[in-house]
């Protein structure tokens, strides 16, 4: 635990409130240094596509080999490539973009059961962050789409947060696509049959903001079907 936590835990069992909210206050400029860092640098990446998926997925897993064919794929059509550079899927992603000669970016976060930072990640494009929002907002921020493989609550996390941001207009439309039928299929269907039908939580129109495919190929091809409508741009 560090100084600053350690004085707030003694603050609070001392109902030092006063002690607490100064502290507090410093976390603002905290928060704020970790935003400035990561604009100054992301501002400069060009089109990418964010990659998400489990940071326990081993190298012989298909789904790694998948994540490696889908980011070397993009860099080959120009885009680059946003993980959040740890192992796993992420690893995969940061691999085949640099496989791919294309700019391979990692927003990193230290957590207690992951390591740090794959080697894949463009050194000059390696941010870390300390606080789970601030790096989401990047994800967003300066991604062209998102793909997501199969993962775990941080996976969910990402993609849900990218549907509502959508669903409720805050952010501009851009393509979400789940890689893996198998894995991904049970959740559409009980988006469709529970959420939608049953529920009434979810409109028709809602089930369109995220696509399901199963290759490499038909991955790629969604992002650029989508951006052939439209002229690309950055999401800000």
């Amino acid at each position: 635990m560090s100084s600053g936590e350690d004085k707030i835990k003694d603050a609070f069992i001392e109902k030092d409130w006063n002690e607490i909210k100064t502290l507090d206050s410093w976390t603002i400029f905290k928060v704020m240094s970790e935003f400035v860092e990561a604009f100054e640098k992301l501002s400069r990446i060009g089109p990418c596509v964010s990659i998400f998926g489990s940071a326990k997925t081993p190298p012989d897993n298909k789904y790694f080999k998948l994540a490696k064919e889908i980011a070397y794929k993009l860099t080959k059509t120009g885009y680059g490539v946003i993980t959040g550079g740890g192992p796993g899927i992420m690893e995969a992603a940061n691999m085949g973009a640099k496989e791919g000669e294309g700019r391979s970016v990692g927003l990193n976060i230290d957590l207690p059961m992951e390591q740090g930072p794959n080697l894949f990640i463009d050194p000059d494009k390696l941010i870390n962050f300390n606080h789970f929002f601030v790096r989401k907002v990047m994800f967003v921020k300066y991604a062209q789409g998102f793909i997501v493989l199969p993962g775990g609550f941080g996976t969910f996390d990402e993609l849900f947060e990218a549907i509502t941001l959508i669903q409720t207009e805050k952010i501009g439309k851009f393509p979400i696509i789940l890689v893996g039928k198998d894995f991904w299929e049970g959740l559409v269907k009980w988006i469709k049959e529970v959420m939608l039908d049953k529920e009434g939580n979810i409109i028709e129109k809602d089930l369109e903001l995220f696509s399901l495919v199963d290759t490499a190929d038909e991955a790629v091809e969604e992002i650029n079907a989508f951006y052939s409508k439209y002229l690309l741009s950055p999401n800000f």
